[in-house]
């Protein structure tokens, strides 16, 4: 269960790898999507560790991923401030996942506009109700911690909103960490179903708001909202704050809604 077990296998020439531990980062017949998001983001980053900070990225999850993967990476582009380099997870001759990373140096900045505060604070997570303590999928019942982050139960607005954090913290450089937990809600959606059936994540987008991002005792609060949900798709929007109500990542996520 340890996340070491996602990242050491790594190789910074790409290739071959293998994911020892895979089975308590599964999601039904895949990985956790925040997981291959850190693994093809390892993998860029060992490939190429003279990249200035990440700003944003594209993830496709195409197919689903076990524990033995093939990596592939390569520079798409390298310009004076940006680059953008691409990797790919490969599983049985296929590609299983691909993803676009855009990285760029600081510059002198010409529009300064603070994200705003998240509507409705949902209080410190410390005092908050934890839950999913012995249910759910593996991936978070073996490698998070969550908490109750707002006051609505069963159906409803199609939004959902948790405290999370790792079981395991201090792992991680603070942008890894970010893209393991990106993802570790279920779709804003799945409050507006009709009936109970499986949900897949189809693909991720996000900005980075923040390179270096700090919070406390591992705490982020995370958003999930569908915008749009029918023909058994969900446009949903994904942030995370940390504890002290900074937004950090502002993402996009295609989800199918089955059943």
């Amino acid at each position: 269960m340890s996340i070491s077990s996602l990242i050491d296998p790594v190789p910074a020439a790409g290739g071959p790898a293998n994911l020892s531990q895979a089975e308590a980062w599964m999601q039904g017949r895949t990985l956790y999507g925040g997981a291959l998001g850190l693994v093809a983001y390892t993998a860029a980053v060992r490939a190429f560790p003279d990249l200035p900070p990440l700003r944003a990225a594209q993830i496709g999850f195409v197919a689903p991923v076990g524990g033995e993967i093939e990596l592939r990476r390569e520079i798409v582009r390298q310009g004076r401030n940006v680059a953008q380099v691409r990797s790919e997870i490969w599983t049985g001759g296929q590609c299983a996942l691909t993803a676009l990373w855009v990285f760029g140096t600081a510059r002198e900045p010409n529009a300064v506009h603070p994200a705003a505060p998240p509507a409705n604070w949902p209080g410190d997570p410390e005092a908050a109700e934890p839950v999913m303590v012995d249910s759910g999928p593996a991936f978070i019942r073996n490698n998070f911690e969550l908490r109750r982050a707002q006051d609505e139960r069963g159906p409803g607005a199609p939004v959902v909103r948790r405290w999370a954090r790792l079981t395991q913290r201090d792992v991680l450089d603070p942008v890894s960490e970010l893209i393991l937990m990106g993802d570790v809600l279920p779709p804003g959606a799945m409050r507006a179903m009709q009936r109970q059936g499986p949900v897949s994540s189809i693909n991720w987008s996000f900005n980075l708001l923040d390179t270096a991002p700090t919070t406390r005792d591992g705490w982020w609060l995370s958003e999930n909202a569908s915008q749009h949900a029918d023909d058994g798709y969900s446009s949903e929007r994904l942030r995370l704050w940390n504890a002290e109500g900074r937004q950090v990542l502002d993402a996009m996520q295609a989800a199918a809604i089955f059943g």
